[in-house]
């Protein structure tokens, strides 16, 4: 509605069965603007239905993750009440939501800065294999606004109540070790060997069933919800049973082979 030209880009290529999906905004250590939030939602849209896909890896360009929202858009993008609404609810809220909603295992490869969106981005995604030497954190106690609830909700998922409000209240900027012991990351590598360890892991959940990968992330947030699984549901879960997938798993261990799956 108040958009100047487009500045930074959500840049997507497949190659194989993997999409990567890269934040960049040059100079501006990929802080995301409104056109990337609403190009990342429409790329993950995308991609949630291409079932031929294995796997997406999110990263930055140029050696970070992202350094949050653009704040140089705030003064036209959030400039009243109903601009602070719009931003959130209708700019940043189906982004994370398409990255959330993404059927296909996410892995997040993060270097450099990862910090307020950009954390956020990172906290949806299902793996986060960060390099040694990047730094983290939700420092927008400075800014004197809090945290919206459907940017919130990723967080609280992931580390839990009491992590998320240390970030939003300290407001602290740290290192990768913290990160991983506070349950942020999966792992942390030397920063050189950042892009072989994506690669590793990629190969390794490129490695097993996709119906399964698929089945596992749907049936991990569906278990959080305290409500009892319905009889619909067992039977939606466990009609992997007659797959081809499956059995080539089983008679493939019984043999002592590697077993090829193909999503069947």
């Amino acid at each position: 509605m108040r958009e100047a030209p487009a500045a930074g880009q959500v840049l997507h290529e497949r190659r194989g069965d993997v999409a990567w999906v890269t934040l960049s905004h040059p100079g501006r250590l990929n802080a995301i603007s409104v056109a990337m939030w609403r190009q990342l939602a429409e790329v993950f849209g995308a991609l949630a239905h291409d079932m031929t896909l294995r796997a997406v890896v999110v990263r930055g360009a140029s050696g970070h993750f992202a350094a949050g929202a653009d704040i140089r858009e705030f003064p036209r993008e959030r400039g009243s009440f109903a601009d602070v609404m719009h931003y959130h609810r209708e700019v940043l809220a189906p982004a994370l939501h398409a990255l959330r909603d993404c059927p296909h295992p996410v892995i997040a490869s993060i270097a450099g800065v990862c910090v307020g969106g950009g954390l956020e981005i990172a906290s949806l995604c299902d793996l986060r294999i960060a390099a040694a030497d990047a730094r983290f954190g939700v420092p927008i106690n400075r800014l004197g606004f809090p945290l919206a609830p459907d940017e919130m909700r990723g967080m609280i998922d992931l580390v839990g109540r009491a992590a998320t409000l240390a970030l939003l209240l300290e407001g602290r900027v740290f290192d990768a070790p913290e990160a991983l012991r506070l349950g942020l990351l999966t792992r942390i590598v030397d920063p050189a060997e950042l892009e072989a360890e994506t690669e590793a892991a990629l190969a390794r959940v490129r490695a097993g069933a996709p119906a399964a990968a698929r089945l596992n992330k749907q049936y991990a947030r569906r278990l959080t919800d305290a409500a009892p699984l319905t009889e619909a549901e067992y039977q939606d879960f466990f009609s992997y049973a007659e797959s081809r997938d499956h059995l080539e798993g089983v008679q493939a261990f019984l043999a002592g082979t590697t077993p090829t799956f193909t999503g069947d």
